[in-house]
C-alpha cells in the first residue's frame, strides 16, 4: 500500500492511510490475530456473520419489494 504525501502534509497522509487500512480490514485482522482463537470459536463467529448477512439481505429484499 502506498500513500503520497503532498506538500509535506503528513497529517492528511496519515488520515488517508488509516482510512485505507480500515477499508481493507487490516485492523479487524490484527484484532483477530491478537489472541489465539479456537476452531470452534472461529466457526461460531463465521456462522453468526453468515446469519447477519442473510438477515440483512432479507431486510433489503423486503424493503425493495415493499416499494413496488
Amino acid at each position: 500500500m502506498q500513500i503520497m504525501v503532498r506538500e509535506n502534509n503528513v497529517d492528511q497522509a496519515l488520515r488517508v492511510l488509516k482510512k485505507k487500512l480500515q477499508r481493507e480490514g487490516v485492523y479487524r485482522e490484527m484484532k483477530l490475530r491478537r489472541h489465539f482463537e479456537k476452531p470452534s470459536e472461529k466457526r461460531a463467529r463465521e456462522h453468526a456473520a453468515a446469519i447477519r448477512r442473510s438477515r440483512k439481505l432479507d431486510r433489503k429484499r423486503l424493503e425493495r419489494d415493499a416499494a413496488r
